[in-house]
């Protein structure tokens, strides 16, 4: 709801565990939901913006009028709900045909149609392959400075500058190859090559009852 034209694909899982009439129950139901809190969610934005608005000195609200301003103008579009048996091959090749269907959708995503610079290319490939290097790390983080020099060593990268570098980051951030969170201070310098082991990590600390499993600990 805070990402800018943003679009969201709902999958509905375990419809193993469901009757068939029951699966296309659910997903109206779920759709209806989503719709339903979208509303509310513009309602309560409105209610707010109007509130700051007719208060007796709005200039001291003027950081969190623009906050919610910047909110109501962030759209998002759903798409239809997915409904898969992740025990089925074909339900997942199903869901990872559907995925790829919306992706190639040039009305939702005008990105699609970018050209690149021959560069990122290159330089997607050349961290590909510093990935799955044996000298990396399995956690995959490396510094930023460091991963520039790794890559100058590349015959055609030898004239990589930082600037161009974080831009292809950047790129590459987006479509998932690579994390950089370069708003992060303390991150700004970390590239993470392997996601997966970010995925590993929140896993591990973000879970269901985390703070009742602790305190069960003597």
């Amino acid at each position: 709801m805070r990402v800018p034209n943003s679009v969201v694909l709902p999958v509905g899982t375990h419809v193993d565990c469901c009757r068939e009439e029951e699966v296309e129950e659910k997903r109206c139901d779920i759709m209806a939901k989503i719709t339903a809190m979208l509303m509310e969610r513009k309602s309560n934005l409105a209610h707010f913006i109007d509130n700051l608005e007719g208060s007796e000195e709005p200039e001291f609200y003027v950081d969190q009028w623009e906050r919610l301003k910047e909110m109501e103008s962030c759209t998002l579009t759903i798409l239809n709900l997915v409904a898969v048996n992740c025990t089925d091959h074909h339900d997942i090749k199903k869901l990872e045909a559907t995925i790829l269907e919306h992706v190639k959708n040039e009305e939702l995503f005008p990105e699609v149609v970018r050209v690149l610079p021959p560069v990122y290319r290159q330089v997607e490939a050349a961290i590909v392959d510093i990935a799955q290097g044996e000298e990396l790390a399995d956690h995959g983080m490396m510094d930023l400075q460091y991963l520039l020099s790794k890559l100058s060593q590349c015959e055609h990268l030898a004239n990589l500058g930082r600037e161009l570098l974080q831009d292809i980051l950047r790129y590459l951030h987006r479509v998932g190859l690579v994390v950089w969170y370069e708003e992060i201070k303390h991150l700004e310098s970390t590239v993470f090559l392997q996601p997966t082991f970010l995925i590993t990590m929140f896993k591990l600390l973000v879970r269901y009852r985390l703070v009742q499993q602790l305190e069960s600990i003597s």
